[in-house]
């Protein structure tokens, strides 16, 4: 059966260079030859690690709308790149944190459903998160990509997650993944109409500032940041995944 197509080892065929790909998939003679970029297209590595790194501290109990709170929003998207894991070949496994490691699932091969099963009935903490504790369990495995689904909100925990993705990044490619709060976004796009709204935007746009300014910290530090809205969390991650895949970044 013919696996799938991306940047890997094993070499499938050339075609017309497209804007999202590897420099190093670009075919110099070929192009000089047909006088238009082309590329090397491969077929995916398979049996990669994915580990879903699951943030279950105080700041994922923040209501994200009527009945989902962010820790709801991450559990869905692990769900959803584990199932594509699956899909492709790539062994997947998760960990649950908070200020001690909740639960704690080795990478396997069709790992999704297990995934899903450790994961589905975890709930948040007030604790705070002790990230380079639980990135201190993760790090010593297997070069894998590890998703660490956790909140940029407060500036404090976001200091403490910049320090600890260097215990991540020496060995394992890493992304940080955080739902945009809906309130936030409201506030900025809807016009003040009494002095209070004007009050309530400014702090927003403190608010995201900080996140954005944590963001650039993270990726000074080794990780990529993903930043969607909750309704398109899951399809950002699984983009993301798929992304570092087929650049053969896993």
């Amino acid at each position: 059966m013919r696996g799938q197509l991306g940047l890997g080892t094993d070499f499938e065929s050339l075609r017309d260079y497209t804007p999202d790909d590897d420099i190093r998939q670009v075919n110099w003679k070929a192009t000089a030859r047909l006088q238009r970029p082309i590329s090397n297209q491969y077929r995916l590595d398979q049996d990669r690690d994915v580990v879903f790194a699951i943030d279950t501290g105080r700041l994922m109990a923040a209501p994200l709308d009527v009945d989902r709170d962010r820790l709801d929003a991450a559990l869905d998207a692990a769900a959803a790149v584990a199932l594509v894991a699956d899909e492709v070949g790539d062994r997947c496994g998760a960990l649950a944190f908070d200020g001690a490691v909740r639960a704690h699932l080795a990478p396997r091969r069709r790992g999704g459903a297990a995934v899903i099963q450790a994961l589905f009935d975890l709930e948040t903490s007030m604790q705070d998160s002790d990230y380079e504790l639980a990135f201190r369990r993760v790090g010593g495995g297997k070069r894998a990509l590890v998703m660490v689904f956790t909140d940029l909100l407060e500036p404090w925990a976001a200091q403490s997650l910049v320090a600890a993705v260097p215990v991540l990044a020496r060995r394992h490619a890493v992304v940080v993944i955080s739902a945009r709060d809906p309130e936030l976004t409201a506030l900025l796009r809807t016009p003040p109409f009494r002095p209070l709204d004007a009050y309530a935007a400014a702090v927003a746009v403190d608010v995201l500032a900080d996140r954005a300014a944590a963001a650039r910290q993270l990726a000074s530090a080794g990780a990529r940041v993903v930043e969607a809205e909750p309704s398109q969390l899951a399809a950002a991650c699984v983009r993301t995944y798929l992304t570092l895949k087929r650049r053969a970044r896993l």
